[in-house]
């Protein structure tokens, strides 16, 4: 991910935020996504909940005691390629089990899972054979983590998707370097760009021709050449062609920032309701033409961390869910596996509180797409078939006056239970009464049936 501790933000994101405008002269000028590729969209946006694992080697090292770098520890710490490898011969991460791992995600009503199957050390995350520097080869676990995930998932019926970084603080051709992986890595400052773009495409190869059929891929390390003359010598359209190619209905996810290009199919957002930008580097605008996705930490780091204790609690974690279902937005939790291989204690318990949640409300959620109420104050609206969702998050009075006019409302219940409630049609919108107490709860879900099918 692109997240830094506090002090890096400043010095390597201020440049660049306003070019959300941008296009890109290597990603496709025209791309036309094929009917696999449209139905996993709709697919894609269904599914609404998904799982982020953040998970390599750097999670030996728990982020060093300092909250927020884990998985950007050898950039933060200025680590040495020559010792940071070091890390591989003692990873053994002989706790982890992908049954458990998938049961879990499931229990907490995620529908998919992307993982991290290259960060920006460079290190894979499985068998690749167009580097020794994996997990079967370079580290005494010996075993392929995304192969048995893959099998866990489709026993489960979990998609499974791969995040990949383009950037690269240890291959010896990631050249010119960016804004980050300068000096300290210990390499040549000289290379061949497109040695290193022939290796990235071959290692997508690989995910895409080993592991069966596969969501899609979430890129990340993009802005590392914004600023730079390498900006458009991504190759985009040669990898984003190479994935549609190989797998038409793997979607195409880029963590850059700026506009979607040619050849993306759905549009990411870090750490930020869609239209947001309090973390400072996402673009506030939002395509009307894919699907999108919001990521977040369920602390404030991507990989686990020995002392980041500052978990969300499971009331916050479901009000961003909703909150991004109301945006027509997905929701993508992220946790970071200890190095042993197992997930931490505090996620499960959240996983299990999230899945109860979901079991009464996730008819508001599964399926749905935004409201043609806004975001407001008090929560946000989500329409599937003939029926309209109140997410009532944030209110304390029991009228609520829901703006949409000229509705022919026929019901109105609370969808915890079923019970009717009252409500009027006005000129202003659909007047709601809710009953004492409910506005107690995390989210008061009012299920509001029309004659009329929003979709």
């Amino acid at each position: 991910m692109t997240s830094l501790p506090f002090k890096w933000l400043r010095t390597v994101f201020v440049v660049g935020m306003l070019s959300c405008g941008s296009t890109s002269s290597n990603a496709q000028e025209t791309y036309t996504p094929t009917p696999e590729n449209l139905a996993a969209r709709d697919w894609f946006q269904n599914a609404k909940f998904g799982i982020f694992i953040h998970w390599g080697i750097y999670s030996q090292l728990a982020g060093g005691g300092n909250p927020g770098g884990e998985e950007w520890i050898m950039e933060t710490e200025q680590i040495p390629i020559d010792k940071y490898e070091r890390l591989a011969e003692l990873f053994n991460p002989t706790k982890f089990d992908a049954e458990e791992w998938v049961k879990g995600f499931k229990s907490a009503g995620a529908k998919y899972i992307t993982i991290t199957t290259k960060h920006h050390d460079g290190f894979a995350m499985y068998d690749s054979k167009a580097s020794d520097y994996n997990i079967v080869k370079a580290s005494p676990f010996g075993r392929d983590i995304m192969k048995e995930l893959k099998a866990a998932c489709d026993k489960h019926d979990m998609k499974l998707f791969f995040y990949y970084s383009q950037l690269d603080w240890h291959h010896p051709d990631y050249y010119p370097r960016g804004r980050t992986g300068q000096v300290y890595t210990g390499r040549p400052e000289a290379g061949d760009w497109d040695k290193y773009i022939d290796y990235q495409n071959a290692q997508l190869k690989e995910l895409l021709t080993n592991y069966g059929d596969i969501g899609g891929f979430w890129f990340d390390g993009w802005w590392d050449q914004e600023n730079g003359s390498f900006r458009d010598r991504w190759r985009l359209e040669e990898t984003y062609k190479l994935i549609h190619d190989l797998q038409p209905q793997a979607l195409v996810i880029n963590n850059h920032h700026v506009t979607p290009y040619a050849g993306e199919d759905v549009q990411p957002f870090e750490q930020d309701l869609p239209g947001e930008n309090h973390s400072g580097f996402n673009t506030t605008y939002i395509s009307d033409e894919m699907p999108i996705e919001m990521a977040q930490t369920m602390n404030g780091s991507w990989g686990f961390s020995l002392t980041d204790d500052g978990f969300k609690s499971t009331k916050e974690l479901i009000q961003t869910l909703v909150g991004a279902a109301g945006r027509n937005s997905n929701y993508l939790m992220n946790t970071g596996p200890m190095p042993d291989g197992r997930i931490q204690e505090e996620n499960l318990q959240t996983y299990k509180e999230m899945g109860e949640w979901m079991k009464i409300f996730g008819e508001s959620i599964y399926g749905t797409r935004g409201g043609p109420v806004g975001p407001r104050p008090w929560g946000v609206t989500t329409i599937k078939d003939e029926n309209l969702y109140v997410h009532v998050m944030d209110w304390q009075d029991s009228l609520l006056t829901v703006p949409v006019k000229d509705a022919s409302v026929t019901s109105a219940t609370l969808l915890r239970n079923g019970e009717k409630i009252d409500f009027d049609v006005t000129s202003n919108g659909i007047a709601i009464n809710i009953p004492e107490g409910e506005l107690d709860s995390w989210d008061a879900v009012i299920k509001l049936t029309m004659k009329q099918n929003f979709q």
